[in-house]
């Protein structure tokens, strides 16, 4: 059966943030027909699109309504529930699937997933109360990092224990009464990257440069690319890359974030089966942006081969830095300024980005680093 849509039919997107927004302009672009899903009316993605249902994202009437309305679903963030995303099938084409989602909803299972994959992740344990949380410490040794094994972005639903003797255990304790969670060795860091990956529904692959990423109180603040890593820690990514595509059955564009030890080692540390904040660059930096080519992957349309036109770094626009930023912009003919467009500013919500295309990186990220605006 050929899946492929051509420019003409119409896209469902569940989530109205950045990302679905920026999935909009590219489909949007093409000649596709945009609706948004969202319990926030004239969120984000809803601004460039045609429609949306104002529901929220469990609600399974609104989500076969959605169904009923577009010849292709998407998502744009990894919290949707399968058993959902199951249902709507019987009404219209879900080429994700469920796959990529029930394997990184619940972060024990995604690391079982990565080292059945033949890949390295940080040592680790699952703990459910505070006797286990000791027994774990005392095995990974210090330092550590406690997370919800559900849920979580941005730092939310982590501590960092530096010294367990130190530690706060009613802040411990109120973490794990939310559910089981995964104690994690700390490693030796070097770097932090992340590599994106996009595929059709017949299996062509698309795969973007490696990207650096520095990030601030556990937000992305900065991603530069290329990213300045060995060429053996580059080749391993990309194969890592390839073959959890494969594993996971890729539609669409997913980000697989690694750590990288002082001594060259490689682990993998989560995968995002969706577009993702470190690939914003590629919008001005490649021939083809992760948006672009999501929307290319669940349309079944044929995936180029990537390429790098330019270095570039990427900085986060949190709601400290939004209001200062624009003030600045009639100083910054280099700036791609993105503005999200939502209805409240907060701090350290994520706002909007700027990428900034450069024939010297290191010079563009110390010009970035010196500007006070997001030193606030």
């Amino acid at each position: 059966m050929d899946n492929t849509l051509l420019p003409g039919a119409t896209i469902g997107i569940i989530g109205g943030g950045q990302l679905g927004q920026m999935m909009s302009f590219s489909a949007k672009e093409m000649g596709y027909k945009v609706i948004i899903l969202d319990p926030q009316e004239n969120c984000s993605a809803a601004q460039v699109s045609d429609g949306q249902i104002v529901a929220e994202y469990d609600d399974l009437d609104k989500l076969i309504e959605l169904a009923k309305q577009c010849d292709v679903l998407t998502y744009e963030f990894e919290n949707v529930d399968a058993d959902a995303i199951n249902e709507v099938k019987k009404y219209t084409q879900v080429p994700q699937g469920t796959k990529a989602l029930k394997a990184t909803q619940n972060r024990v299972s995604e690391k079982n997933f990565i080292e059945a994959s033949g890949f390295k992740v940080v040592p680790h344990i699952e703990i459910t109360n505070i006797f286990e949380y000791h027994r774990g410490v005392e095995k990974l040794g210090a330092p550590v990092i406690l997370k919800t094994i559900r849920g979580g972005y941005d730092g939310k639903g982590q501590i960092l224990i530096e010294d367990p003797e130190k530690a706060h255990f009613a802040e411990i304790e109120k973490l794990l009464m939310h559910g089981p969670c995964m104690l994690e060795k700390k490693i030796d860091l070097k770097k932090e990257v992340s590599v994106i990956v996009s595929a059709n529904i017949r299996g062509e692959t698309s795969i973007f440069p490696v990207i650096e990423n520095v990030h601030r109180h556990n937000i992305l603040h900065l991603s530069t690319c290329p990213a300045d890593i060995s060429e053996k820690a580059e080749q391993h990514i990309y194969q890592v890359g390839e073959t959890l595509a494969h594993n996971l059955e890729l539609v669409g564009t997913m980000c697989i974030e690694f750590f990288i030890s002082e001594s060259d080692e490689v682990f993998v540390n989560e995968i995002a089966p969706r577009p993702h904040n470190s690939g914003h660059l590629t919008i001005e930096a490649c021939n083809i942006s992760q948006f672009d080519a999501h929307i290319r992957g669940v349309c079944n349309l044929a995936m180029p081969k990537v390429e790098l036109l330019k270095p570039a770094a990427m900085v986060n626009l949190l709601g400290q830095h939004l209001e200062n930023a624009k003030n600045e912009l009639v100083e910054h003919p280099e700036w791609h300024f993105h503005d999200y467009g939502k209805d409240s500013v907060k701090n350290n919500r994520k706002m909007g980005h700027i990428t900034i295309l450069s024939d010297d990186l290191q010079a563009t990220k110390q010009a970035i680093e010196n500007n006070s605006i997001w030193d606030v």
